[in-house]
């Protein structure tokens, strides 16, 4: 008997950051699932907005990336 097994693979929209100055690229995930990391903001209590990267399964979030000391900014890749 032959089963055929289906994969639907949902789109996930992985943050990539890039340096504006250099060009350098990075993608991330997460090393406990391995889901690609998301990009989000999280503001502070002063009112300060951060850009982070967070797992979409609930196992942490970091801050962005750096480079040429500057944050990276992100783009959906």
């Amino acid at each position: 008997m032959l089963i055929l097994n289906t994969l639907i693979e949902e789109e996930i929209q992985m943050a990539t950051y890039e340096c504006s100055k250099c060009g350098m690229g990075v993608n991330a995930t997460c090393a406990k699932c391995d889901a690609p990391l998301v990009d989000d903001i999280l503001e502070l209590e002063n009112g300060t907005k951060v850009q982070i990267s967070k797992c979409p399964n609930g196992h942490g979030k970091i801050k962005s990336p750096m480079c040429c000391g500057e944050d990276m900014s992100c783009k959906i890749g």
